[in-house]
């Protein structure tokens, strides 16, 4: 485990934004509002010879109990159980405050050690000055930073990795699988997250867009290391003001993007959306392998019809995944919670399969001879000559015909249809890519192909 440096401080202080300067990043979400973060999210960072992990923390205000504070507090704890180090955060414009003071006698009882940083330092001069003040936290020796422009930083990250334990020996780790847990705001992803964790790893509440960054988890389940993603729930973009949620939202699609397996989760009780197929349709055209969980599955009333009936219905109207398995969850009761990982190591397997091009044209040909090509009303009719496999993640096929515009949507559902049955490819979207070729190249580079492979 590398070790932790938990940012802790008051509301915009300007802590998300020291992070990204710290880790090279934009993934922490800035925006001049406070109480934009409010889950601990992680980062990786590295200084010198160091690696080592940054952890950001909502705004500490301690005289509200108001909506998401007390939660934001838990959160801060939770980090500090597990950091090396904390470092506390100030306004150095605008001097000490009794919040600052709360925060820094909080502190005291925590093992971790605490490094005191005054941000909004940018002029060396002016900031040592401005620094000065805050000796009277009793925190030790204040550091002067700018975290927008960077002044100070390098100084602080020296003092930092100086605190953290000695450096272990590396140990060569797998990389891990990456889950993004993905769907419309309400329908249960934080939940379900801290179910996955069994501990509050999210701030879960009945209000509408309560996670804004996507937080990142490693865990070790089922013999495979796992980085999980809660992501912000996504709306309908005309729905989305320009603010925390846009860019919550924007993360969101990126890590879909950058996914090797999409958790996509429906609410049982609305049942399938338009937003929802709106996301499964992203999923498909990112590639991505995905598992489909209908979470509240202990508030429907059912009979042992119920869940048959259902999953009909349901992937009537998700046709874009129909390859993809589907899973009845509560993140309440913890039900099924943990078969998602079953189902996650299958997609991935699949997303990750090759198959060799003998076996291929072995499902083709079978293919041609159930059912021929489809045939012009001008006379021609479509040539299938052979296929292979050109790539993975997903599995991309490419299929050398006579013309591509004879070949008709139907027809290449059907070929796909046939390598599904044929091959497998269960949890995954498979791409086909169909390319015209004279009759006798094709030929050649058939037998070519199957001398190359008998040798």
């Amino acid at each position: 485990m590398r070790p932790i440096v938990a940012i802790i401080g008051r509301p915009n202080v300007g802590k998300s934004t020291l992070i990204n300067r710290l880790c090279q990043s934009r993934e922490a979400i800035v925006h001049d509002q406070p109480g934009v973060t409010r889950d601990r999210t992680y980062q990786e960072g590295f200084w010198r010879d160091r690696n080592f992990k940054v952890v950001d923390t909502g705004g500490l205000v301690f005289d509200d109990d108001s909506e998401f504070l007390p939660e934001i507090r838990e959160q801060a704890k939770l980090a500090l159980t597990e950091a090396s180090l904390a470092l506390l955060l100030v306004d150095g414009q605008q001097g000490i405050t009794a919040a600052d003071e709360s925060i820094a006698e909080w502190l005291r009882p925590y093992p971790c050690q605490v490094l005191l940083a005054v941000n909004k330092c940018e002029s060396p001069e002016q900031g040592l000055s401005m620094a000065a003040e805050f000796w009277k936290l009793g925190l030790g020796e204040p550091f002067p930073v700018s975290a927008i422009h960077g002044v100070g930083t390098g100084e602080l990250l020296d003092r930092v990795i100086s605190l953290l334990p000695p450096k272990e020996k590396d140990v060569d780790e797998e990389d891990p699988i990456e889950l993004a847990i993905v769907g419309r705001p309400n329908v249960g992803k934080s939940s379900l997250l801290n179910a996955i964790c069994g501990e509050e790893r999210s701030i879960v509440s009945s209000v509408r867009g309560t996670t804004r960054d996507t937080i990142d988890t490693r865990i070790n389940s089922h013999g495979k290391i796992w980085k999980l993603v809660d992501t912000a729930g996504i709306r309908r973009r005309r729905s989305v003001n320009y603010g925390p949620e846009f860019f919550g939202i924007n993360r969101s699609l990126k890590a879909i993007n950058r996914s090797d397996i999409c958790v996509l989760v429906i609410d049982a009780l609305d049942g399938v959306t338009e937003q929802d197929q709106r996301l499964a349709g992203r999923i498909e055209q990112s590639g991505r392998a995905c598992v489909v969980v209908v979470n509240k599955w202990d508030a429907v009333e059912k009979d042992s019809h119920t869940m048959a009936l259902m999953e009909k219905e349901l992937r009537s109207k998700l046709y874009f995944l129909d390859w993809a398995e589907m899973l009845f969850t509560s993140a309440l009761t913890h039900q099924r919670v943990d078969s998602i990982f079953a189902l996650a190591i299958l997609a991935v397997e699949q997303h990750r399969k090759r198959i060799t091009t003998s076996v291929v044209n072995e499902v083709i040909q079978d293919a041609l001879s159930w059912r021929s090509p489809p045939t012009s009303r001008g006379g021609r009719q479509g040539r299938l000559y052979y296929g292979t496999q050109v790539a993975i993640r997903p599995p991309s096929f490419t299929l050398f015909v006579n013309d591509p515009k004879l070949f008709g949507d139907t027809y290449r559902r059907y070929i796909e249809r046939q390598l599904r049955e044929g091959v497998g490819f269960e949890g995954t979207p498979i791409k086909l890519f169909w390319r015209g070729k004279q009759k006798r190249d094709a030929e050649r580079d058939l037998a070519k192909q199957q001398n190359d492979i008998s040798s």
